[in-house]
């Protein structure tokens, strides 16, 4: 389920964002008044989706904007008074903050959400390929760690102490990782 961050210091444009994301099957929605609560939203919840109301807090709205992108996973959409639009934009959107004028027009919202949604699927689908990259990278650090160990106490060349490994979790019915984790234990009393 997606949640969302509001930003927004009037009562009228809350109840306006909450109304439109809830149409558009965001249920799970926080509302902050301004950028200090927003930022301590951010660090309590992960959200897909950020909605700024500019002005906020006698700002554009901008600083915050590119502080959130910059710092978290979610997408920012950012609004701004339509004088400013080009302005802002040009200062928020290599941080991937999508800008939508004011006064809001629907059709518009609905597109920037579309946007943002396509654009987090994407992120997420990045970050999780990070994460399996980023564990596989750890187990082989640890596989490693134990073949040195292997290599250095048996006087074994790599390939064997490779070989080795590999038997033992065949033999125990263990992953590589857990029988390294065991010669790490064994040999450095870990």
């Amino acid at each position: 389920m997606e949640r969302a961050l509001i930003v927004c210091d009037n009562e009228k444009g809350t109840a306006f964002y909450k109304s439109f994301l809830k149409e558009n099957g965001i249920l799970d929605i926080v509302v902050a008044e301004n950028g200090p609560k927003a930022k301590r939203s951010i660090l309590d919840y992960d959200f897909d989706i950020c909605v700024i109301n500019g002005p906020i807090g006698g700002t554009d709205g901008e600083e915050l904007a590119v502080d959130i992108a910059e710092k978290n996973i979610c997408q920012v959409i950012l609004f701004v008074k339509a004088e400013y639009m080009e302005e802002i934009t040009a200062h928020v959107e290599d941080y991937g903050v999508i800008t939508v004028s004011k006064p809001i027009n629907k059709q518009l919202f609905w597109q920037a959400l579309k946007l943002a949604r396509v654009a987090q699927r994407r992120i997420n689908m990045a970050h999780k390929e990070s994460a399996k990259l980023e564990k596989k990278l750890a187990d082989m650090k640890i596989i490693s760690r134990a073949k040195l160990l292997l290599i250095i106490n048996k006087d074994i060349t790599e390939e064997h102490a490779h070989k080795f490994i590999e038997k033992q979790a065949m033999d125990l019915r263990l992953s590589r990782v857990e029988v390294a984790e065991q010669i790490i234990k064994k040999y450095e009393g870990v």
